[in-house]
């Protein structure tokens, strides 16, 4: 029997959405080679463990940045794991549906719909992941209501106004996740003189980031390199410090979410001061987040109750129903209404 997929292919997180069973993978979108033997060594959460810890014939990569493939013959590789792992064969005629960012371009999109198809998918489509967050979140997006999402993920940031079954407005940037981790690490450079790594700003993220004051504030201690005597060092961190240290992006995407609103006709507008905006993506669960986000556009924020699942579980709704949602998913590159995977 054929076995579908509903794939999220993040910059960050990889989460598939098997028909029938629900979410049967949730790792980290990296996979680890030996640059010798071009071997996979790990892909996921074992790969994630290594960056950063590897000798010089083993790369821990992530194959996508900004939500985009750059590394095609790796992503390909990443999505021939992720088919073996669901156990998915070129046999089972499998029908793939992949989430993408909407500022994805015709290039970007073959890139995907190719490396799936060498990967063994049977057919490939896709669906932009607003409205795959939209779906997930169980949005009247049917309805003549203004229903708002802002998917903040680590590569890409989307926000999108949703009416009638169809995208009203919509803004994109390449900020997210990882471009908070570079500024903390660009941060301890400057303010501190150490270098940390990209797992070790991460986890400063997690530990005190924040877009907002919050209640139960407290400091870290952080281990680095010092960059004049090369030795490690150990500096302490307040969330004020961290909070500076992402300004710059943490404005970029609230900037996005004002503009989408700005273009969003007044009889939609009014419907979002009732229902709000609904906020996904991993990113989005950092601290504070929602309340600047209302503190800043005037506008209730509500965020979802599984804020990395919501893009694969509306996926997987599509898979489920498939035939009725189909109208959802994007067209093929070229502009042809024929949305079969390009051969």
């Amino acid at each position: 029997m054929a076995r579908d997929l509903a794939i999220d292919l993040g910059t960050a997180n990889t989460l598939v959405y098997a028909r029938g069973q629900g979410i049967i993978l949730n790792e980290p979108t990296v996979i680890a080679l030996n640059n010798r033997t071009q071997e996979v060594l790990a892909m996921g959460e074992e790969a994630w463990q290594m960056i950063g810890r590897t000798p010089g014939h083993v790369v821990a990569v992530r194959p996508l940045r900004g939500g985009a493939i750059t590394d095609f013959e790796v992503t390909q590789r990443l999505i021939r794991l992720i088919f073996a792992r669901a156990g998915v064969t070129r046999l089972q005629r499998s029908r793939v549906l992949v989430c993408v960012p909407s500022a994805i371009t015709h290039v970007e999109q073959r890139a995907v719909l190719e490396a799936s198809r060498r990967a063994g998918a049977a057919q490939t489509y896709l669906i932009e992941q607003p409205m795959a967050a939209a779906i997930g979140a169980s949005l009247p997006i049917h309805e003549p209501l203004g229903n708002m999402v802002v998917d903040i993920g680590g590569g890409t940031s989307e926000m999108a106004v949703l009416s009638l079954g169809g995208v009203v407005t919509l803004q994109a940037v390449r900020v997210g996740g990882f471009d908070l981790d570079s500024a903390i690490q660009a941060h301890l450079r400057q303010a501190h003189g150490i270098a940390v790594g990209e797992r070790t700003a991460e986890e400063i993220k997690l530990a005190i980031g924040s877009a907002f004051p919050t209640d139960n504030e407290f400091k870290v201690e952080v281990k680095g390199r010092d960059l004049m005597g090369g030795l490690p060092r150990e500096v302490v961190l307040d969330p004020e410090e961290i909070r500076e240290a992402i300004e710059a992006p943490i404005s970029v995407i609230i900037d996005a979410i004002k503009q989408a609103l700005t273009e969003t006709p007044p009889d939609l507008a009014q419907d979002l001061l009732e229902l709000g905006i609904n906020l996904v993506g991993g990113t989005a669960m950092l601290r504070g987040l929602p309340e600047r986000i209302e503190y800043e556009t005037g506008v209730p924020v509500r965020l979802a109750d599984l804020p990395l699942e919501t893009v694969v579980l509306g996926a997987g709704r599509c898979l489920e129903s498939f035939d009725r949602l189909r109208e959802m998913f994007m067209d093929r590159p070229g502009g042809s209404s024929d949305r079969r995977t390009a051969r």
